[in-house]
């Protein structure tokens, strides 16, 4: 039997596309409420790329400390269920101190994970997929199946070297969620991940634009922003390791990979800039495809709808609103 949501402890989980100031509303609501922040976001789990990713410097955390950060070396994958099983010791442990675990990212996927657990492969991604086909087209089936070995030998195993549907759609998998899918199948079978949805008393909560050419100026003025801080250094860094490649999921990050391919000589200055740009503008469109959607939803609009983007004093107003009517779970003796 589910407990009233008075019985449970409360979780507050803000998302939204990128560059709404998710980061710039945790960090205040933690003068309001007795928080801590958990990322969830999948760039932000990798040490040493910290200016592509926007991650928050030393002195905003050291303001406001978050949980999940520099947590994994680009070399290794970081999925979906690594994420949940991160998030749910941390939460737990959140809140029988009393305090609310806040969780904070773009990262829709391990959202929705944490919050149903792994019952089945995730959805096709449209934008993952045409990016394997236009590898396949250049490359070959052949060597797409031989990249699929690396990544999920199981699964490359059983499939021929020609068999591109499966092939494109056990790549996929890995790259939406990070997991091979003979892994994945192999979880589902076995029910290894639950979500903690009926655990929680919890607040979704969603920063969205209702002017979208707004967002998109800022994701254009963000990024040029990076390259003036030294993304292009950072990534010469990542490349002079040896280690690393395209193939690795950190490095096909949105301003990573476009880098990379520009320090590759395959692209112009201009041309990085302006895909780069367009990734992101991408990137927002999908996690704003996955809130279409999502249930029990509390929009916040970042905007006025006109020109003129609403003030971070607007957007902590708006949340403490919307959590006005929860009580702080303290754990019996806290």
């Amino acid at each position: 039997m589910v407990p009233p949501p008075q019985a449970r402890p409360l979780a507050v989980f803000l998302m939204g596309p990128t560059a709404t100031g998710k980061t710039d509303l945790a960090a205040e609501l933690l003068h309001h409420i007795p928080a801590e922040i958990i990322s969830v976001d999948s760039a932000l789990v990798y040490r040493g790329m910290d200016i592509g990713s926007a991650k928050p410097d030393r002195e905003f955390l050291a303001r406001a400390p978050h949980h999940l950060l520099d947590i994994r070396d680009p070399a290794e994958a970081y999925s979906a269920a690594d994420f949940a099983s991160d998030a749910i010791p941390l939460m737990a442990r959140i809140a029988a101190e009393g305090k609310v675990p806040l969780l904070v990212g773009g990262t829709m996927l391990y959202f929705r994970v944490l919050l149903e657990g792994l019952a089945d492969l995730p959805p096709s991604d449209p934008g993952v997929r045409a990016a394997i086909c236009a590898e396949a087209a250049q490359h070959g089936w052949p060597e797409m199946h031989r990249r699929l070995a690396e990544v999920d030998p199981a699964s490359a195993a059983a499939l021929h070297p020609n068999h591109s549907q499966r092939i494109q759609r056990a790549l996929e998998i890995f790259r939406i969620s990070g997991v091979p899918a003979s892994e994945l199948k192999a979880r589902f079978s076995a029910g290894a991940l639950k979500g903690i949805g009926d655990e929680y008393d919890i607040v979704q909560i969603a920063l969205v634009p209702r002017n979208r050419a707004l967002l998109h100026q800022r994701i254009a003025t963000r990024f040029l922003r990076m390259l003036e801080l030294g993304l292009e250094d950072e990534v010469k860094t990542l490349r002079k390791r040896g280690d690393l490649s395209l193939s690795h999921a950190a490095m096909r990050a949105v301003g990573y990979r476009q880098m990379w391919e520009y320090l590759e000589g395959a692209v112009s200055r201009e041309e990085m800039i302006g895909k780069a740009i367009a990734a992101s503008r991408q990137l927002a469109k999908r996690q704003l495809t996955w809130l279409r959607d999502w249930p029990d939803l509390q929009r916040i609009a970042v905007d006025d709808g006109g020109s003129r983007f609403l003030t971070l004093e607007n957007l902590v107003a708006d949340a403490l609103k919307i959590l006005d009517d929860r009580p702080i779970y303290n754990p019996p003796g806290g």
